[in-house]
């Protein structure tokens, strides 16, 4: 492409730009200010801020999973586990008791230093003994510590009554505090924890001091922490055989009650095989338990596991073993990206669309966008607050402004009409129809709608039995009073089919609240037919007898427009969902109700007349539907326990049938109740009754 066609594209779409008016112009710089903002700022934006640090999450973990690494010997867990506990028959606090005998043996082992992720803030009968074994270990120790005004709502006043007295035991040994506090920016532990004058050294600082590595802390570092994934096996480093077993992961884990036992401890050759996995390591000891102490991590999206605080501790050990403080980019070098990015997407708004030229450069802009933090993270950088989600936002603000502005001002909305047949076309358009009918095409778009599908019970049969005339007047004064209900209630009418009625909301005009519409509609929809049954025993009491109306709701997609032949098109709605409400709508016979609606449209409605009635199989279906009956004058403490029944169900059925039970118990004459009650006590696979 010539400089000179380059120019032409984007001359001609700054004069569409300029043409657009003041203030139209104005309002693009405007965007295009907010766009910059947001590709430099978005960490500090509410709503993009979420979607940062999920990117950082992905990136962290995509990166470690292509960097996995040999299992690090370096640092040694020492655990209380689920089975600690059970054999010490005691959870909380943690015994300490073990910890002492464990303490006393591993003193024996040559390791270069322990650290104790165990708060002591609650007396235990074992605390003498804890702290003359503390103070007579030649390893150093570093032992955990919180601050109340530093760590808000980890600890209370009289804990930290305990916690300082504790400490004050230890004065004058080589067991010294050292702050256990981790970052929690966003919920999520990402960084090493700020430096806070308050507080001792950190748990790992304090270790690598107390071995006489201090120069190896990384002082003042306050960056991401390096989280690391195993190559064993293809296990991450937060995973647990389990078993109370060294675990083959990033760091060794070694139950604590392997030290504790100090009869066995005391025979040479168990000495000779515990030593190698002790001597010249660090020592990290604390909980690994299902319900204590388990932190969010970088990795805890990808990996799917919240591991134990001690284990975050180990990755930053670590890390400044390996000296690794990662760098953050430059101020100028984020504004510079930034401003490239929004540059782009404003040159690639003045293009003329229409060549296929045009995707490709969008897919290259994407591309370097997306990629550009992946290798800056791979390359060791500190990509947190790094903006690649502020990067789109801004590109896609800044190509919005541009594009709206250059289109405003001959572009013009067109909307094809709602319908074809019986529905009004605006005046401009009808007379474009009317000078070139190939305008109206066929087609159809994806819509979530609310489904109704309503039938007569009974009325076949019936109108055997009538005169043909008879038939048609009843019919006729039976679909106008319910078409009457749709349209009150601002729905569409898809098609009568004999005495069934389908009608549809959220197309082709989507209201807010179409969902309230749709269910009370469908409860007037039964409350027009018992009218129905009532007008004609008093038109006719030799007439026979006329059957309820069941009406079926759900929601879901559907694909809703013009449809038919060059001869005959018809504006309606055809998917799954239709055929969903159908099916509801015949399973009222077969649940002795009127009127059922799917979980999905209930819980839309925001109506709380609904009653759960259980979940079921629909016919010629494979997939359990949950299903909700409107009851409006049912009891609202009834409600709540069939509420309770269903979502007990799903653990305890037979307790769920209890309450079930004693709710029809106080409804004899509910048949649809004492039908659910049928149902619970024969439910099938999925926790579903099959409809047969």
């Amino acid at each position: 492409m010539s400089e000179e066609t380059r120019e032409s594209f984007i001359k001609r779409g700054w004069r569409n730009v300029r043409e657009a008016g003041p203030n139209r112009l104005g309002l693009a710089v405007l965007l295009v200010g907010i766009a910059l903002l947001l590709a430099r700022f978005s960490w500090f934006v509410p709503i993009l801020q979420d979607a940062e640090a999920g990117f950082y999450d992905l990136r962290a973990y995509l990166v470690a999973d292509a960097k996995e690494v040999e299992p690090d010997d370096r640092i040694v867990l020492l655990v209380y586990d689920e089975q600690t506990l059970i054999q010490a028959q005691k959870r909380q606090p943690l015994d300490r008791g073990i910890l002492a005998a464990a303490l006393r043996n591993l003193d024996q082992l040559g390791a270069k230093a322990v650290g104790i992720d165990i708060l002591f803030d609650q007396p235990q009968a074992e605390d003498d003994e804890l702290v003359e074994t503390l103070r007579s270990m030649e390893t150093p120790v570093s032992v955990a510590y919180v601050l109340q005004e530093a760590n808000e709502g980890d600890i209370v006043w009289e804990q930290q009554q305990y916690l300082e007295e504790f400490m004050s035991r230890l004065e004058g040994s080589d067991a010294v505090a050292a702050s256990i506090q981790l970052d929690n920016e966003l919920g999520v532990t990402r960084l090493f924890p700020q430096p806070d004058e308050r507080l001792p050294p950190t748990l790992t600082r304090a270790m690598l001091a107390g071995a006489g590595e201090g120069d190896a802390t990384l002082p003042g570092y306050a960056g991401a922490i390096r989280y690391r994934l195993s190559a064993r096996s293809g296990q991450d480093d937060f995973a647990d055989d389990g078993q109370g077993n060294v675990s083959e992961t990033l760091f060794p884990m070694i139950p604590i009650d392997t030290l504790a036992d100090e009869e066995i401890f005391a025979i040479p050759e168990v000495q000779d095989e515990l030593r190698p996995l002790f001597e010249g390591k660090y020592v990290l000891i604390g909980g690994n338990l299902v319900d204590v102490d388990r932190v969010t991590t970088t990795m805890t999206e990808g990996t799917g596991i919240q591991p134990p605080g001690l284990q975050v501790h180990a990755e930053m050990l670590a890390q400044m073993l390996d000296g690794e403080a990662l760098e953050k980019p430059l101020s100028i070098t984020l504004w510079a990206f930034a401003i490239l990015f929004v540059t782009m997407a404003v040159l690639t708004g003045l293009l003329e669309w229409g060549n296929w030229r045009i995707y490709v450069i969008l897919a290259v802009q994407f591309a370097v966008m997306l990629g550009v933090p992946f290798v800056m993270h791979a390359r060791g950088v500190d990509t947190y607050e790094l903006p690649a989600a502020g990067w789109l936002a801004g590109w896609i603000v800044a190509f919005t402004a541009i594009t709206s502005t250059a289109r405003a001002a001959g572009a013009v909305q067109r909307n094809f009409a709602q319908g074809a047949l019986g529905k009004y076309l605006p005046r401009e358009m009808a007379k474009e129809i009317i000078d070139n009918p190939k305008l109206l095409s066929l087609h159809g778009e994806k819509k979530a709608i609310y489904v109704l599908f309503s039938d007569l019970e009974g009325f076949t049969k019936m109108s055997h039995a009538l005169e043909p005339e008879m038939v048609a007047k009843l019919l006729n004064r039976y679909l106008e009073m319910l078409s009457q209900v749709v349209l009150d209630h601002g729905g569409v009418i898809d098609k009568f089919v004999g005495d069934a009625v389908v009608a549809f909301w959220g197309a082709p005009i989507a209201r807010e609240d179409d969902a309230e519409r749709a269910a009370k509609a469908g409860y007037a929809l039964w409350q027009a037919g018992e009218a129905f049954r009532r007008e004609v025993a008093r038109m006719d009491p030799n007439l026979p007898k006329i059957g309820k109306t069941r009406v079926g709701l759900h929601y879901g997609d559907a694909v809703v427009g013009n449809f038919g032949g060059d001869t005959r098109i018809q504006y309606t709605a055809l998917g799954d969902s239709m055929n969903t409400a159908a099916r509801l709508e015949a399973a009222n016979k077969a649940l002795e109700s009127s009127v059922m609606a799917s979980r999905e449209f209930a819980e839309l409605s925001g109506i709380d007349w609904w009653r759960p009635m259980g979940r079921v199989v629909l016919r010629g279906r494979a997939r359990p539907v949950d299903i909700m009956e409107p009851a409006p004058d049912f009891p609202e403490e009834d409600r709540k326990i069939l509420a309770e029944a269903m979502i007990l169900s799903e653990k305890n059925n037979t307790e769920a049938v209890t309450l079930v039970e004693q709710v029809a118990a106080r409804h004899p004459a509910d048949t649809a109740l004492h039908n659910l009650l049928h149902r619970m006590r024969n439910l099938g696979e999925g926790n579903a009754y099959v409809l047969g």
